[in-house]
């Protein structure tokens, strides 16, 4: 594989922190490394000669297969709200952006 790319940790909790995602020391330095491996793959697959390479479309030959467009409530309101990180009751609550 080619030269490892480096992320810091301070990167690592920079993109933590955007997810909303609590990490400990131990997988800011894992998650640092295998994204510093991923982006050094992405370097190698961007040297691949692909110029003699016919364009594939799709390897389905097949049409999607949609369901019809109909509403139907899935979930009960409190259930998603559950899982809202701030709700009234009735609605999500966000931050202002404004």
């Amino acid at each position: 594989m080619a030269d490892n790319k480096t992320i810091s940790l301070d990167e690592v909790t920079h993109m933590a922190t955007l997810s909303r995602l609590s990490v400990s020391k131990e997988e800011q330095i894992l998650f640092a490394r295998q994204m510093g491996d991923i982006l050094a793959y992405m370097d190698v697959l961007a040297q691949v000669d692909t110029n003699d390479v016919e364009p594939l479309y799709s390897p389905a030959q097949h049409p999607g297969h949609l369901r019809e467009d109909v509403a139907a409530r899935r979930r009960e309101r409190t259930e998603v709200l559950a899982n809202a990180p701030e709700a009234d009751g009735e609605y999500f609550m966000v931050p202002r952006i404004v």
